[in-house]
């Protein structure tokens, strides 16, 4: 099972999404309070199970409706992903990944994850 970690960054709280073998698979932003970081995180557990997926390496893809997972290739040829919420916003991200296939997984990883997953503070 899956747990959102809460952890103070410099400029304020964030989360990171852990699978259960403790590896991150997804990340937020920073938000300004607690309160609006948790509030990140339930819409993490909301859009994430119905996201669709749109694979923007694809010539001509198709457009998916929001909520969604784009994956896309960045400079240095990773595939990486970004969730978005209904209202388009950006809600996660996840790492770079070798292959689309893996990050694909990593997608797949964060719908079965998020769904039961528990919320805990990082211990110092």
């Amino acid at each position: 099972m899956g747990k959102f970690v809460i952890k103070q960054a410099k400029s304020g709280p964030m989360f990171n999404l852990k699978a259960g073998n403790g590896e991150i698979i997804l990340s937020s932003q920073v938000y300004a309070d607690e309160k609006s970081c948790r509030n990140g995180i339930e819409s993490i557990m909301k859009n994430a199970p119905e996201a669709g997926v749109e694979d923007q390496t694809v010539e001509g893809f198709e457009a998916v409706k929001h909520p969604k997972f784009e994956v896309y290739a960045d400079k240095s040829g990773d595939f990486r992903f970004r969730l978005k919420a209904a209202n388009g916003q950006i809600i996660g991200t996840g790492q770079g990944y070798a292959s689309k296939a893996g990050c694909l997984k990593g997608i797949e990883s964060i719908k079965k994850n998020s769904v039961d997953a528990k919320i805990v503070e990082e211990e110092e």
